[in-house]
């Protein structure tokens, strides 16, 4: 992820219309990007509902609507089966430091407990806001394309 993070940093640096205050902020979500993904993997939903905004809408794979991260966390605990983690990998992150938004799209893939496999994945887009001074997941889009 660092890496993935340098190569965030290096191509935004040297672009003509890309400002410091916004090389900071990419840094920040993806920082809370790969906290989310760790959390998710040690099965600890409670955290990783602190990296959502409490009315935070979720579109899963096989297109539920999850409304509120309490109903995510729900969701989540209430699965019926073997234990699963989601990994999101970034390919793009788009800040707005005006309107405290960004856009962030990628991949995803989804694991089962022991297991270094993917199960399913797909892409994923998602919209955050800064709160207070952090940023948080306001909505996530995932698409189901692998099994």
């Amino acid at each position: 992820m660092r890496g993935l993070i340098a190569a965030f940093l290096g191509f935004f640096i040297f672009s003509p219309n890309f400002s410091f205050s916004q090389e900071k902020e990419i840094a920040q979500i993806l920082s809370q990007r790969e906290a989310s993904n760790a959390v998710l993997r040690a099965f600890d939903e409670n955290l990783n509902a602190t990296f959502l905004t409490d009315d935070v809408l979720i579109t899963t794979g096989a297109g539920t609507l999850i409304s509120g991260k309490m109903d995510l966390v729900k969701y989540i605990k209430e699965s019926t089966g073997p234990r699963m983690y989601w990994i999101r990998t970034p390919d793009e992150v788009i800040v707005n430091p005006k309107t405290n938004l960004a856009w962030e799209t990628g991949t995803w893939k989804r694991y089962q407990e022991g297991s270094e496999e993917p199960i399913v994945g797909g892409k994923y887009s998602a919209q955050w806001t800064k709160k207070f001074g952090t940023w948080l997941i306001q909505s996530q889009f995932f698409v189901t394309l692998s099994k």
